[in-house]
């Protein structure tokens, strides 16, 4: 009985030792265990829109496709903008037109009349001042009365007055429209070249072009559904302008430079010790996480965002990928 109990007493001393050896080592290497920073891979992604209502006529290119700058990928087909386009062309050839006939000044034919129209009322004045002057001649003579007189007097002023109306007629024929009528006809030839301008540039979106090479991710519409003005048709992503996205802690900032260098690996590529600089620091919003007051010695870590792009350039880095960093390898 004696030696059972001195076995398990033995047994209890060695499990001791074990658990407190086991113990020790875990703490030490729980201790020694480095700080692995996860980012992602993001790249610059464009919303394909037009000013052009209109319905999908054709798509030129698929999801997953790789296009080049300028390259075509949907035509949108939309009649009322070409009626418009032919309306505003018509618009602008009436007054074009018009100013050009203001220009020109007035036809030949109606010149020459009020010219005629003008010499019979020089004319009808020279005989009725032939008449009144007879006429005043025999008054004074006592040979007709002074209501003849009158008679023939007011028909004097009447030639006198239809002479100086026909002469300025014809000076006014002569000189044609005034300026600010035909400054007014430049103006309405501008304001229909410009609108002809405005439908113009709304039409050229009925193609929309790639801005940017890169690799079409998603097509919204379907072919033949209606498209409003700014609406999203596709998005074009921009594999070119790939960055790593990291969310840092204030307390490991000091690593993290603007500028700076680090070192980080890829395991969707089985790439290590890719190189990225980063180009952009920004603090994370925080929210309602954020004390006035903390206890003497400690604080609220905030953290940070940080971009940076791959130094050298990676063909097949592609948005959503993983990048790990090791804090045991940033300076």
């Amino acid at each position: 009985m004696e030696k059972s109990r001195r076995y398990l007493m033995v047994a209890f001393i060695v499990i001791l030792i074990v658990v407190i050896i086991v113990s020790v080592l875990g703490i030490l290497l729980l201790g020694r265990k480095p700080v692995v920073l996860q980012g992602e891979i993001e790249t610059t992604e464009i919303r394909i829109s037009g000013k052009l209502p209109g319905r999908i006529d054709t798509f030129l290119v698929k999801e997953g496709q790789n296009v080049r700058q300028g390259d075509t990928l949907v035509i949108i087909n939309s009649p009322e903008a070409q009626a418009k386009y032919q309306q505003v062309n018509a618009l602008e050839d009436v007054a074009r037109y018009q100013n050009k006939k203001i220009d020109d000044g007035t036809r030949k034919q109606i010149v020459q009349s009020v010219l005629q129209l003008w010499n019979k009322s020089r004319s009808d004045l020279q005989l009725a001042k032939t008449t009144y002057d007879r006429i005043q001649a025999l008054y004074k003579d006592s040979v007709v009365t002074s209501q003849r007189r009158d008679e023939v007097k007011a028909l004097y002023d009447a030639a006198v007055a239809n002479e100086r109306a026909a002469y300025q007629q014809y000076q006014l024929v002569l000189d044609g429209a005034q300026q600010e009528d035909k400054e007014s006809a430049r103006s309405l030839v501008d304001a229909a070249r410009g609108t002809v301008n405005e439908v113009e540039a709304l039409l050229q979106d009925a193609r929309l072009v790639a801005p940017e090479s890169g690799q079409i991710a998603t097509i919204y519409p379907k072919r033949g559904e209606l498209v409003g003005a700014g609406m999203p048709i596709m998005s074009l992503v921009v594999l070119d302008d790939s960055y790593v996205v990291l969310n840092v802690r204030e307390d490991l900032m000091p690593h993290f430079k603007m500028g700076d260098t680090f070192l980080g690996d890829v395991p969707a590529l089985a790439a290590k010790n890719i190189e990225f600089k980063i180009y952009y620091i920004s603090p994370l919003g925080s929210y309602a996480t954020w004390k006035s007051t903390k206890q003497t010695g400690s604080y609220d870590m905030k953290t940070f965002e940080i971009h940076a792009r791959p130094v050298q350039r990676m063909e097949d880095l592609r948005p959503g990928m993983s990048v790990l960093v090791n804090m045991n390898s940033v300076k």
